[in-house]
């Protein structure tokens, strides 16, 4: 399971949360987990990986998978949006 999971009712997503200190950042492997686990009908599923520091990130920049968010928390009102055709929502 990831380390946390919100559900953005007003948008019908769910958040997935995961620190990379736990699991590791969220790549390609990990996102093809957490689909299969997470699979939902009627939510949209939106993918963060939360680092402490840029210094924590920076290992792990070419392991992100595309698609997914990055936020550090001592920026915390910034994420970094890896490719996709929107910034934070779910993909199909």
């Amino acid at each position: 399971m990831p380390d946390v999971i919100v559900e953005h009712a007003d948008e019908g997503w769910l958040v997935v949360v995961e620190a990379v200190t736990s699991h590791g950042p969220i790549d390609a492997k990990r996102r093809a987990e957490l689909d299969q686990l997470l699979q939902s009908p009627r939510l949209g599923l939106v993918y963060v990986t939360a680092f402490s520091d840029r210094a924590a990130f920076r290992p792990y920049i070419a392991d992100i998978a595309w698609e997914t968010e990055v936020w550090i928390a001592n920026s915390p009102d910034h994420l970094i949006h890896f490719d996709g055709s929107r910034f934070l929502g779910p993909y199909d």
